[in-house]
């Protein structure tokens, strides 16, 4: 059995909705579907949706202390993160998860591997939005097989794993984005830090899970493109991107932690790819056997209330009806 969900950050990239899935009913948990309010407002695309903007040429900072840190504009931002054209774009990751606690040795709790398909799309007004869908499983460090049940190496108990299923995951493009030149590639760097009130932390009943005033995390990305690639107007999407993930966040609500000090540090690295086939053959499997919406990224963009941004509703409706 294996149970999917939301991760924390789901106020990241400004609106992420809870899918939850089971292989089977779990004796501690039991995670359905959660279907958050959602109103789809498909988006007019431009009729030069398949055509690329006027490049933005790489402008220097004249008050950067380096040369080489410069920027550049939505274009090449949307060129590197997806495709000028609609298409689905794919995204893989793979990596370690850390734990950290005061004056404790580091912990290496789980590998992870996960996926992103996402989906470019411009308004008649000409601005840039993301829509996508994205998977991450936890897995056995010593093994590399998909984690259902983990037993907490504090306190022993032994407690049901929830994967990550966000759908959607949404971004607006806009402005100019940080860049450092390395040779003949550029570095795109996204620093994205979350602090907001955790609406467990409320409610007796989820103590042992999530008992934190505040949600305080962080995600870190890179992405590093070929110049010649980024911000050539006659390519619709830079095949040759790469780049990595840090993510420092609170303890995952499943994991049972009960108000222990300490954090989560996820360390990954990140490829794009242009077609599904491309996607590691562990993830294609669980994709076309058991999730098969995630092969396509949503056709249009999707607005949701803001006042469900919060990712730990997701929990919180689980949860309640274990106890």
């Amino acid at each position: 059995m294996r149970a999917l969900e939301e991760s924390p950050d789901s106020h990241l990239l400004n609106m992420k909705l809870k899918l939850q899935y089971n292989r089977a009913p779990l004796s501690i948990f039991k995670y359905n579907l959660q279907l958050l309010s959602l109103l789809a407002v498909c988006l007019t695309t431009s009729p030069v949706l398949g055509q690329t903007p006027a490049v933005t040429n790489v402008r220097k900072n004249q008050d950067a202390i380096s040369a080489d840190q410069q920027t550049l504009g939505v274009a090449e931002l949307v060129r590197t993160r997806c495709s000028t054209d609609g298409k689905n774009v794919y995204t893989e990751w793979t990596g370690s998860v850390y734990a950290f606690m005061p004056q404790q040795k580091q912990q290496k709790l789980f590998n992870i591997i996960g996926m992103n398909v996402g989906r470019c799309l411009q308004n008649q007004q000409g601005q840039w939005f993301l829509t996508s869908r994205e998977l991450t499983f936890y897995l056995d460090p010593q093994t590399n097989q998909v984690l259902d049940r983990w037993q907490n190496p504090w306190t022993g108990e032994v407690v049901p794993v929830v994967h990550v299923a966000n759908n959607p995951v949404q971004n607006v493009f806009q402005g100019e984005t940080p860049i450092f030149v390395a040779g003949k590639s550029v570095i795109f760097s996204l620093d994205v830090p979350l602090t907001y009130p955790n609406i467990l932390a409320s409610d007796p009943k989820f103590e042992d899970y999530s008992p934190e005033p505040l949600y305080q995390a962080g995600e870190f990305f890179k992405f590093t493109v070929p110049i010649q690639q980024v911000t050539n107007p006659l390519l619709t999407t830079a095949p040759n991107v790469s780049g990595t993930w840090t993510r420092i966040a609170p303890w995952l609500p499943w994991m049972k932690m009960k108000g222990k000090p300490g954090q989560l540090v996820y360390s990954a690295s990140i490829r794009k790819l242009l077609r599904f086939e491309q996607l590691s053959p562990f993830l294609q499997q669980e994709i076309t056997s058991r999730l098969p919406v995630y092969r396509e990224a949503p056709r249009c963009f999707l607005a949701v209330d803001t006042k469900l941004q919060s990712n730990v509703v997701g929990y919180k409706k689980g949860l309640r009806k274990q106890t």
